[in-house]
């Protein structure tokens, strides 16, 4: 079972991976970053993705339908795309309070969205945190 840094250089082994980082969304810290993300700084990307992934998953919209069981970690991903880039980010499940995402960017040009949301759900899975 691999760690943050194993996993975040699995995920840069993906078509046209820009940048990685496992970011923990209550807090809005990077706990790994590898890679290059728009603007250059690991910590603000980090944050500011940590602000959408909380926005989306604090809201009863995107709730499973059968919501009577509680879903942990509430999503299974999110895609934000722009003119030149994908961004992922991949929720993990835990064994504690589950507040963590994997965050990828690709090149639009060279990347394969599909099989980057197989892949990151396959590292959520194996991923070993504490």
């Amino acid at each position: 079972m691999p760690g943050i840094d194993e996993c975040l250089l699995e995920a840069m082994r993906l078509p046209g991976a820009r940048g990685a980082a496992l970011v923990d969304w209550t807090s809005g810290l990077a706990l790994g970053t590898v890679g290059e993300f728009p603007g250059g700084d690991h910590e603000a990307a980090a944050a500011e993705a940590a602000e959408i992934a909380r926005l989306a998953a604090e809201q009863r919209a995107f709730a499973p339908v059968d919501d009577a069981v509680a879903a942990d970690p509430p999503l299974e991903d999110l895609i934000i795309s722009n003119r030149d880039s994908y961004h992922l980010l991949r929720f993990v499940p835990t064994s504690f309070d589950s507040s963590v995402f994997l965050h990828v960017c690709l090149g639009r040009s060279d990347g394969n969205l599909a099989l980057a949301r197989i892949r990151l759900g396959e590292m959520a899975g194996r991923l070993v945190l504490g």
